[in-house]
């Protein structure tokens, strides 16, 4: 088995949160294991905060502004807990980039989930809460993958980052 040492400070990239221990040598896979570990974990609490918004907003302000108003307040939440323990990194180096380039990534999730909803409404009159938010949760699952994808190839690829990361 091919292994890399853990070294201090973490190599770019190793997405293994910010307790990894130095001198101990873990697998080449590991550290994507390590960084799918931490960005489901981010993302299912993610999902959690924001179907409780939506359902907050929903009544008030409607299915699109609260699918809207959900995505932002957890967007800077999210990609910040994922810059630090998905990927590594910390500081204010390149944290107000990381945020702009972040919220872009979930402007691709919001327009996954505003089209769900979209065409829930075209294909059925007065879907109920339940059929809404099965579509919601479907759409974040896509959103999801694609998010982790952009996230770990361009927002916090290693030859962008490298030498930011924590120790």
């Amino acid at each position: 088995m091919t292994t890399t040492p853990a070294a201090h400070p973490r190599p770019a990239g190793s997405g293994v949160g910010p307790r990894a221990l130095a001198g101990v040598a873990r697998p080449r896979g590991a550290a994507a294991a390590g960084q799918l570990g931490w960005y489901t974990a981010i993302g299912i609490a993610s999902t959690l905060a924001y179907l409780v918004l939506y359902q907050l907003l929903r009544e008030p302000l409607g299915a699109q502004t609260a699918n809207l108003l959900a995505w932002v307040l957890t967007a800077v939440l999210d990609t910040a807990a994922n810059r630090r323990y998905t990927f590594g990194l910390a500081g204010r180096a390149g944290a107000a980039r990381a945020q702009l380039e972040g919220l872009a990534v979930f402007g691709l999730g919001y327009a996954l989930t505003s089209g769900s909803l979209a065409g829930l409404e075209a294909v059925t009159t007065g879907a109920g809460r339940t059929a809404e938010l099965g579509v919601l949760v479907a759409a974040n699952l896509a959103a999801g993958l694609l998010r982790f994808l952009l996230l770990k190839g361009w927002v916090f690829a290693p030859h962008r980052t490298a030498l930011r990361r924590c120790p």
